[in-house]
This record gives structure tokens, C-alpha cells and sequence, in this order.
């Protein structure tokens, strides 16, 4: 549940009508309720129970996004999968999921509730607009009015401005009054018209374990990589470095010249194998990152990358090596594919701080269509931010802009 301030005269007018709707949906689902009861003991009971149960779940669908669009309160829907069965296996399904006997519960309680808000918030407006007009009531409309036995008389408009202060006090705390009695209605509904807390911890066991999976094969994915890279590459290296010493050796005595130019290759050799260890050493993590950070080391992707690229960032405090080291593959990935594929002007990458972690962004102008696709680089970049229950999100229509935006929480 997701939850943003309303607006005061939003919520008292859904407070206010909540008595119409709770009158509508008690009296109709307690009929249907009570026909289709009594009816089960013969055939047409069991279709009446399911109308009836169907129309509670398409007024929780009316009454979710109400809530949202008045209270400011996200009520995400709480129902189990559709079977892939026919009309009666949907139903049974209907019948036996707890959420939809929650919303009936719900639409049950409604009426008492509504009477008791509407009742609140027509005292407390009513209330607060009738001390605050007074002195203009009593100026157009003479009449006394004796508080206290008759300690402090109000016989006139002058007479009558110390009420209207009590009036104005009286709506500041209405305003808290509604603020309150909102909240307290979005909890109720987020309670029985959401997903209940057995489903939320279930459904974030299955995505932990899910994400769990995804770092093991980015993890498998990533070793893979390098001991292939190790042995298409410096391993080759080396061994030819090690044979053409060998060869050196033998030929050191008997024909030197052809020795020294064996040394020569070797060294040629060895320094090539030095360049392409450093160049793996820099793909797992590299050196600028952890000396320097991500502003350091984002100016180095940006400044290779073959089109003009804004950067941006602000990361401070620091965050954990592990987000820094996502941040920075992410930012590497798409400039590649920027550099390569786009066919863009321009790009944009804007690293920074929010309230749940880290956000990264890279816009670019090309000609669009990037998407994530199993064992290509933007769903390695998905895979890394997994690991540490990041999100990778791409936007890139065909003809562009392409977004390629990343959320890496700090804390896990």
C-alpha cells in the first residue's frame, strides 16, 4: 500500500458520500446475499451466490480506485490467479478466496461507518461555518444569544467576533479531524480490500527468492566470463610467452641473434598479457571506482563514449561498493549500447541520491527499440541489480528516446 497527502475537501466529500454508497452496497448485497443463502439448498442458489459475490468484487474494483483518487491511499488488488479452467473452476475460485469474502466484510461495514462519518463531518463543517458567520447572521438577523447565564451577551456584530475566533480554532481542528478520520477509512480499506499481510510476506519470500536465483546466474554468468576471457587470452599469452623462452633457451648458445629476437616476442608477448589481465581486472571492478568513486569513474565512461554525454552526479554520502559497482556497469552498459546501437546525438546520465537509495538514469536521443532480453546486456544489468533487490527498467519506444533508468537501494 502506497499512501500520498489529499486534499481536505476531497476527503470530506468522499466522507459525506460514503453514507450514499455504503446505503447502496449494504441493501443490495445483503438482499443478494440473503437470496442466494436461501436458495442453496436447491440448484440456483449456487449461480445467485456467485452474481452476488462477483458484484462485490466489481464494487471493490469501483471502491479501490475511489479510495485512491480521494483518500490518497493505493490499494493494490488482493486476488489470486485465474485458473485456466472454464466458468466453473473461476467460480470456485470466486468462493473460496479469503479476499473476496474480506470485501463483502467490507461493503457490510460501510453503512454503520458511513452514518458515523457523515454525522461527524456535517457537526464539525456545520459547526465551524456557523460561528464563523455569526457576526454576519446576527448583523442581517438580530437576535441575542446569553452564554453563561447571561455573564457575556451577543446582541450585534461586534459583540459577536470573539466567536468567529472560536470558529476559526474549530475548523483548524476539523481539518485534523478529516485528515484523521481519512486516514483511518484508507486504512480500513488498504486492510480489506488488499492483499492481506500472509499474501505481502509470500509474495516477498517469492521475489527474494526469485532474486536470490537471478544473483546466483549473474554470479555463474559473470565466472564463466572471466575464465573464458582468461583462457582466450592471457592464458594464450603466457603460454606462448613460456614457449618462446624455451625456445630462446636452446638457441642461446648456438645461435644467439635468433634467441634475442625468441626474447623479444616473448616480451612483446608478456606485455600483451599484462594489458589484457588489467583490461579483466577493470571489467570485474575498476581501480578508479574504488579510489576515486562514481563521479571519478563515470567522467572516464563518459569522456570514451563516441557521442557528447551530460553527466551528472550526486551520490554523497558514499553509498555501499556493491550499489557503486552496479551503478557503474549500468551507466557502462548503456553507453555502450548508446556508442554502438543508437545511432544517437546525444546522451544524459544523471546519478543521484533518493529518500530508498540510489537512481540512475541515462537518456539518449537515438532511434529506439532497446529492450530487455534474456542473455543480452541490459538483462545482465537486471540480473546485478537483483542481487541486491535493484530494479532495471527500460522505456524505448521505436523512433527514441531511449531510458534506461535504475533503482539500487543503499540498504538491503
Amino acid at each position: 500500500m502506497t499512501t500520498r497527502t489529499p486534499h481536505v475537501a476531497a476527503t470530506a466529500g468522499y466522507l459525506l458520500l460514503n453514507l450514499v454508497t455504503g446505503i447502496f452496497w449494504f441493501v443490495l448485497l445483503v438482499t443478494m446475499l440473503a437470496v442466494s443463502t436461501g436458495l442453496l439448498v436447491v440448484w440456483v442458489g449456487v449461480p445467485l451466490l456467485v452474481l452476488t459475490l462477483s458484484t462485490a468484487r466489481g464494487a471493490a474494483h469501483l471502491e479501490r480506485a475511489w479510495v485512491r483518487a480521494a483518500l490518497g491511499v493505493d490499494v493494490p488488488p488482493p486476488y489470486r490467479p485465474s485458473p485456466r479452467g472454464g466458468v466453473l473452476a473461476r467460480a470456485r475460485v470466486l468462493v473460496s478466496d479469503p479476499a473476496t469474502w474480506r470485501e463483502v466484510a467490507y461493503f457490510l461495514l460501510l453503512l454503520p461507518l458511513g452514518v458515523v462519518e457523515f454525522a461527524l463531518v456535517v457537526a464539525m463543517i456545520s459547526g465551524t461555518a456557523g460561528l464563523i458567520a455569526l457576526p454576519v447572521t446576527i448583523y442581517h438577523y438580530p437576535f441575542d444569544v446569553h452564554v453563561a447565564g447571561g455573564l457575556y451577551v451577543i446582541d450585534g456584530f461586534f459583540s459577536a467576533l470573539p466567536v468567529t475566533g472560536l470558529g476559526v480554532l474549530l475548523g483548524y481542528g476539523t481539518l485534523h479531524v478529516l485528515r484523521f478520520l481519512g486516514r483511518t477509512h484508507g486504512a480500513l480499506a488498504s486492510a480489506l480490500l488488499g492483499p492481506s499481510q500472509n499474501s505481502v510476506l509470500a509474495a516477498e519470500a517469492a521475489r527474494l527468492h526469485a532474486s536470490r536465483a537471478r544473483g546466483v546466474e549473474a554470479a555463474e554468468a559473470e565466472r564463466r566470463r572471466i575464465e573464458r576471457d582468461l583462457h582466450d587470452g592471457a592464458q594464450q599469452r603466457l603460454v606462448a610467452v613460456a614457449m618462446g623462452l624455451g625456445r630462446a633457451r636452446t638457441k642461446l648458445d648456438s645461435e644467439p641473434e635468433a634467441a634475442r629476437e625468441l626474447i623479444a616476442e616473448a616480451h612483446a608477448d608478456a606485455k600483451l598479457a599484462i594489458s589484457e589481465l588489467r583490461d579483466l581486472a577493470r571489467g570485474i571492478y575498476p581501480s578508479v571506482l574504488g579510489d576515486r568513486g562514481l563521479d571519478a569513474a563515470l567522467s572516464s565512461l563518459a569522456a570514451k563514449c563516441p557521442v557528447p554525454v551530460d553527466l551528472t552526479v550526486d551520490v554523497e554520502p558514499r553509498p555501499p561498493t556493491a550499489v557503486e559497482s552496479a551503478a557503474y556497469f549500468t551507466v557502462a552498459e548503456a553507453l555502450t549500447n548508446v556508442g554502438k546501437y543508437a545511432n544517437a546525438t546525444r546522451a544524459e546520465v544523471t546519478v543521484r541520491r533518493v529518500p530508498t537509495g540510489l537512481l540512475v538514469e541515462v537518456v539518449d536521443d537515438g532511434r529506439g527499440g532497446a529492450e530487455i532480453r534474456p542473455g543480452g546486456g541490459l538483462a545482465g544489468l537486471a540480473d546485478r541489480a537483483a542481487t541486491i533487490d535493484g530494479v532495471v527498467v527500460v522505456l524505448s519506444p521505436v523512433g527514441g528516446p531511449t531510458v534506461i533508468r535504475a533503482e539500487l537501494p543503499c540498504a538491503w
